[in-house]
């Protein structure tokens, strides 16, 4: 957000970066029902939620569970409510089915996982530091892979059948590989391009594994598909959170005054889970 490389939809703040935020409600308009002062909630953002206050729909906001403090709170709406819609909205993810994680230590990633986890999916991951594979276990990652080489062992692990649903944020470098590792029917779900957008790709494999690939994003879509995943994120994920089994994995907690600390841990991509900035 901060270097330009995902822009602010239209009527979004694009000079202040945040997607997710926690608070408390401090003021509400004179149309809104659903919600009073005073209130814990947390939701998305177009931007602008690396801030103190920020201005949002009523639709975009559920309650935080009285299990989570804020902090907890602020690392959810993004990664779980893009997990949730990557998942189960986009993909079908079913119980039994074998799922691929790319960037597993990621906020997103740990969040699949432990989503997919409780769905009863086999849970297959790949990571370029082998640390944030174990770290992942606990969350419910069955299986970390080496993510040179990861088709070839999704196939010798599944004694060649391969896995349903790839979560993928890499984007053309591992496309190839993405493609052997699909059982038939198998679907994937771009996230990110995080290591390049233009691919050559088989179209042959394509057509005789019947593979489906979908590529979404959350900032840029509609206020009314964005409700959508909300309504869909508080009946089926919300209860998970209030009864801990998921979680949001937070890695530190930075007061807003250090914000320029916080983007330049980001950007080390040493973090497992999310970095959040505390307003005090």
């Amino acid at each position: 957000q901060r270097a330009g490389g995902y822009p602010a939809p239209a009527g979004s703040p694009s000079h202040i970066p945040g997607l997710e935020f926690a608070g408390e409600v401090d003021a509400v308009g004179p149309q809104v029902r659903m919600w009073k002062p005073g209130q814990r909630v947390m939701g998305l953002a177009g931007g602008g939620a690396q801030a103190e206050y920020i201005l949002t729909h009523e639709g975009l906001l559920v309650e935080i569970p009285e299990n989570l403090d804020f902090v907890q709170a602020a690392g959810v709406p993004e990664v779980f409510m893009t997990a949730h819609d990557a998942l189960f909205t986009q993909a079908g993810l079913q119980m039994g089915e074998r799922l691929l994680v790319h960037a597993a230590g990621s906020g997103v990633g740990t969040a699949a996982i432990q989503l997919a986890h409780a769905t009863g999916a086999t849970t297959y991951g790949t990571s370029r530091t082998p640390a944030k594979l174990e770290q992942a276990k606990p969350l419910g990652l069955d299986v970390g892979l080496s993510d040179k080489n990861f088709a070839a062992e999704v196939k010798r692990l599944t004694n060649g059948a391969g896995v349903h649903v790839v979560l993928d944020f890499i984007g053309a470098p591992y496309l190839e590989q993405n493609l052997e590792a699909l059982t038939s029917w198998g679907r994937i779900v771009f996230l990110s391009t995080m290591g390049g957008t233009q691919a050559n790709i088989n179209i042959g494999m394509l057509m005789g594994k019947r593979i489906s690939m979908r590529g979404v994003t959350l900032r840029t879509r509609t206020l009314e598909e964005k409700l959508g995943v909300t309504r869909r994120f508080a009946t089926s994920v919300l209860p998970l959170l209030a009864s801990g089994k998921v979680k949001p994995i937070i890695e530190q907690v930075y007061p807003l005054e250090e914000i320029g600390k916080a983007h330049t841990a980001m950007g080390e991509n040493r973090n497992f889970g999310k970095l959040v900035l505390r307003v005090d």
